[in-house]
């Protein structure tokens, strides 16, 4: 006998061990096996499907911040652009206001400076008419009792100064 024709009673047993073995297999191995790829499976595909929810999830709140950025440069360039057309505005006014005070103040002064003017000649014009009347007194030697003729001789002579520094002019 050899290996190509095995023993009848060593078949049998060989089957019944075999047959053993498989049913243990098939009843307490097998499924235990495939529960447990069932259940590894199943955590992959758990997992891949909340990873794929987590990132859709991940990519809206990506686009929603992404909205919400924009909104807020656009609102900041807005606000930007308010401050800068207020404060050229504000610039405007106080420009203005300035230019106003400095025409006012101008104006007042060449007032000031008119009235000082009249005051400076009125009072140079007195004080020349003494010095002349003092000059002639000295000159004649008498004292000049006409000072109305005096005055008048005066006020031609500045009427003729003045009319020679208009005609310069």
């Amino acid at each position: 006998m050899g290996p190509l024709e095995p023993k009848v009673n060593e078949l049998i047993v060989a089957v019944i061990c075999f047959a053993a073995v498989f049913f243990a297999f098939a009843k307490f191995l097998v499924p235990r096996i495939t529960r447990t790829l069932e259940a590894r499976q199943d955590a992959i595909e758990g997992t891949i499907e909340r990873s794929e929810a987590v990132y859709a999830e991940a990519r809206q709140v990506h686009a929603e911040y992404q909205a919400e950025l924009s909104e807020a440069r656009h609102e900041a360039a807005r606000l930007r652009q308010a401050a800068t057309d207020e404060g050229s505005l504000l610039i405007q006014q106080v420009r203005a206001e300035g230019q106003r005070q400095r025409d006012e103040l101008v104006a007042s002064a060449r007032a000031q400076l008119e009235a000082d003017r009249i005051v400076a000649e009125a009072a140079l014009r007195e004080d020349v008419l003494r010095l002349a009347t003092d000059l002639a007194e000295r000159i004649l030697g008498e004292p000049i009792t006409d000072e109305r003729r005096a005055r008048e001789i005066a006020d031609a002579f500045f009427a003729e100064v003045d009319a020679d520094s208009t005609a310069k002019a």
